[in-house]
């Protein structure tokens, strides 16, 4: 009995506890009980799309990916549908704002060949994309027993992730050696990539670095900057939960009252919860969501927006990024180095290893040991003003430079393209119907 069935079996056994999953994530966002037949590969489209070129981006940091790619397709092929799948609402919410009707959007279902045949069966897409590093057994077989070429891009694969592949032996060979091609983010990742089994694989660079900041949204922290007046301003971005609590406390203690901590966490469930925990340290707080003034006693500002963190960094004077502060790999710093905001990073970057180094090395970002040595770090940067300058000049810098990931990815996706169109010829994308 080989790898891939014992695989099976398990996902057999815990798709029944599925509902009940659902369910608990649903306390802190609704939004997971809705679409939940897409789940298992059923889906309602009035119009189903003929024969789209699909993309899969798990949730918010895979999609703004994905919608820099979606948007070069559609420039591309404009005559050739696009279906983007998610794996949770938010990054489900996130595409709607970034391509809206530019693109169909569904969740792709769990990983059991009856539910990925039946997604399959349904859309019928002419090319499979899955961002970053997402590997399916069940899936990528399915697409290869159909003739449907499935591309990894912008795929990163850390030293941890690559161990914890290698432990399910020829399980996650074959998942690998089912693309029909990989472009990596860097030659540490590629390296990684085809030890595991990949091939043949590119280093075709990061699509992060090609997302430019949305004009509306540079304008946007402009004016909330201009509302929050001369108050310096320290951003603390994309922060994962245990993280607020170390930096509110470090901020409390060292920071001066006039300087102003936006705290916008990873997660919009998790808006209510670090509400409570800035009220538990008597911090004044105002929220975003209330669009109201700036009070001059208010040291805190939670960030309870979706879709503003452009907004925020432009606004912001150093921002300080989350999920690097305990061992969650980090979050997006590309994003703030793009509008110049100097960068204070914590000691896990996993997620981000060599954008992170890369960034140091430029002088757009610093590195500090915990939350306390980061915040003393940003303030730091608020009394050095010759610094801070010098670091926004090197951000810009640094993004631009290492721009042009969607130019050499697109060069992947049109020889997939015309291999499929080939086998389509021969009748290869109509096996295994």
């Amino acid at each position: 009995m080989g790898g891939r069935t014992f695989y099976t079996l398990a996902t057999s056994a815990l798709l029944p506890l599925a509902p009940a999953y659902l369910a608990w994530r649903a306390r802190r966002q609704p939004e997971y009980l809705q679409h939940v037949g897409e789940r298992y590969g059923i889906y309602r489209q009035a119009a189903p799309l003929i024969a789209p070129i699909w993309l899969h981006a798990v949730s918010v940091g895979e999609t703004r990916a994905a919608a820099v790619l979606a948007e070069a397709l559609a420039q591309r092929y404009p005559d050739i549908p696009l279906l983007i799948t998610h794996g949770t609402p938010t990054g489900r919410a996130t595409s709607q704002q970034l391509l809206g009707a530019r693109a169909e959007r569904a969740y792709l279902p769990y990983d059991h060949p009856l539910l990925v045949r039946r997604f399959l069966k349904h859309f019928r897409p002419r090319l499979g994309i899955v961002l970053e590093t997402e590997i399916w057994p069940n899936l990528n077989a399915a697409c290869s027993a159909r003739g449907v070429p499935l591309l990894l891009v912008n795929a990163r694969l850390s030293a941890r992730s690559a161990a914890r592949y290698k432990k399910f032996g020829g399980l996650a060979r074959a998942a690998v050696a089912a693309y029909a091609a990989v472009g990596a983010q860097h030659a540490e990742d590629a390296a990684r990539l085809t030890q595991l089994g990949a091939h043949p694989v590119s280093i075709t660079g990061n699509l992060k670095f090609d997302a430019l900041p949305p004009p509306h949204m540079v304008e946007l922290g402009k004016n909330l900057r201009a509302t929050w007046g001369k108050r310096p301003v320290v951003l603390a971005a994309s922060t994962r939960e245990g993280e607020e609590a170390a930096l509110l406390d470090a901020f409390a203690s060292q920071a001066a009252e006039e300087v102003l901590l936006v705290l916008v966490p990873r997660h919009p469930q998790r808006f209510d919860e670090v509400a409570a925990l800035i009220g538990a340290r008597s911090l004044s707080m105002q929220r975003r969501s209330e669009h109201a003034p700036l009070a001059p006693a208010t040291r805190v500002l939670l960030g309870d927006s979706m879709g503003e963190m452009y907004a925020y960094y432009a606004a912001a004077d150093v921002a300080l990024i989350g999920g690097s502060w305990l061992p969650h790999g980090g979050q997006n710093l590309i994003e703030a180095c793009a509008v110049g905001t100097p960068v204070v990073l914590g000691p896990h970057t996993f997620n981000f290893a060599q954008a992170a180094e890369l960034a140091i090395e430029a002088g757009a970002a610093l590195r500090a040991r915990d939350a306390a040595a980061g915040i003393a770090a940003a303030l730091e940067l608020l009394a050095d003003r010759a610094r801070c300058s010098a670091m926004q000049g090197a951000g810009e810098q640094f993004a631009a430079a290492h721009r042009g990931a969607t130019k050499r990815t697109l060069a992947l996706i049109e020889a997939a393209l015309g291999s499929a169109r080939t086998q389509g010829d021969s009748g290869g994308a109509d096996k295994a119907k």
